[in-house]
Formats: C-alpha cells, sequence, structure tokens
C-alpha cells in the first residue's frame, strides 16, 4: 500500500517520541485519546497472572494502537496509520512500571543499583485491518551510585513520569555503565523497529 500524502498519527502523549519521530523525519499529528468523550475505557496496563514481559509489551502497545485507530474512526479524520508504543523496565524478570511518588522511585533505583536490568520498547502500527507490531531489547547495567546520588536525582523529578524511575536522555545517563541495545528504545521509541513498521504501510522513511 502507499499513502498518497504521507502523514502518521501518533498515539502517544510522550515528548521523547515526538522528538524521535521529528529526528527520523515523520510527519505526524497527536491523537490525544484521553481527550475523546466517546473512546472506551482506558488501555488495560495492569501485567495479567503469569504474563511474560514481552507479551505485555506487545499487548499494551497494540492495545493503544486500536484505541487510537477507533478514535479517528470515531472523529472521521483522514485515514492515516496509527502509531503507538510502549516501553517497561524489567528486573528479574519483574516488570517496574512509573514510580507511584520519590519514595517509590527511590526503592526502583536502589533496586537496580550495581545490576543489569532490560528495557523492553514495543511499537506498533494500525491501518484498517492490520496491525503489526515489532519489539525492542536493551540490556542496561547501572552503576552503583550510591544513596546521596539517588535522593539528589529524585530531587530533579525527572524520575516521576519514567519506567524504571530513570531517564536515559536526562541526567540517569551518568548511572548507566554499560548499554547493548537501542537507545532510542531506551528513550521510549526504538526507531529502527519505527521505520521498519512504516516502510511496511508505504510511509517513506529515509
Amino acid at each position: 500500500m502507499s499513502i498518497t500524502h504521507p502523514r502518521i498519527y501518533l498515539a502517544s502523549q510522550s515528548p521523547r517520541r515526538r522528538e524521535l519521530l521529528k529526528q527520523i523525519g515523520v510527519n505526524f499529528e497527536m491523537l490525544l485519546l484521553r481527550s475523546d468523550p466517546r473512546r472506551n475505557a482506558d488501555v488495560d496496563e495492569a501485567p495479567r497472572d503469569g504474563e511474560l514481559p514481552e507479551a505485555y509489551v506487545k499487548r499494551v502497545c497494540a492495545a493503544k494502537a486500536s484505541a487510537g485507530w477507533a478514535a479517528l474512526k470515531n472523529r472521521n479524520l483522514p485515514a492515516f496509520p496509527v502509531l503507538a508504543a510502549d516501553t517497561s523496565v524489567i528486573l528479574d524478570g519483574n516488570i517496574l512500571g512509573k514510580p507511584r511518588d520519590r519514595e517509590d522511585a527511590a526503592v526502583m533505583l536502589r533496586q537496580l543499583s550495581g545490576r543489569q536490568h532490560q528495557v523492553l520498547s514495543a511499537v506498533a502500527v494500525a491501518f484498517e485491518e492490520r496491525m503489526e507490531t515489532r519489539v525492542s531489547v536493551s540490556n542496561i547495567v547501572f552503576d552503583t551510585p550510591g544513596e546521596e546520588r539517588i535522593l539528589r536525582y529524585i530531587l530533579t523529578n525527572e524520575p516521576l513520569d519514567k519506567a524504571g524511575a530513570y531517564g536515559i536522555q536526562g541526567y540517569a545517563a551518568a548511572f548507566v555503565r554499560h548499554m547493548d541495545g537501542s537507545y532510542s528504545g531506551v528513550m521510549g521509541l526504538p526507531l529502527f523497529e519505527t521505520a521498519e513498521l512504516l516502510q511496511i504501510f508505504g510511509y517513506p522513511v529515509l
């Protein structure tokens, strides 16, 4: 399939994902789901019993893309692909979501200290009846920053809206001893996989 006037919708409010799409020259519009009174209930982001991390991020990501496509149709917007993403931090097989507060952020950062963890970043594109997903897996080794540095980091408020309580593109880059994988994926949108999906749907990507 080919798109006459290439454009996509981004079903995410993340400023980092907007920046990453602009980095590779993608023409997009924001599709804000929460502002639509006709939309269905929020996407269920709670892990299910026995659900493996990769299955979890793929399910949540696909659900966001599906919700975006439904919102597009409800609003009678021009039909272009809807892109959604979901990122989770995994430690010892357990999913670390966004911290509830500063205390919860401190607990997560202490758990990550001196350890290796994984960042799974899923991206999905929905268009008409078709849905395609990809998952990027990155391995991160944290330094042992110590209590004082952890508390100083938390005071920046940077961890509070980040999975695993840190953002690699911010102050916490100083905690990362080693990374094997996708830097953009750890930020929240794996660009290689994103470009691969967009090309499948006929979107020209450099």
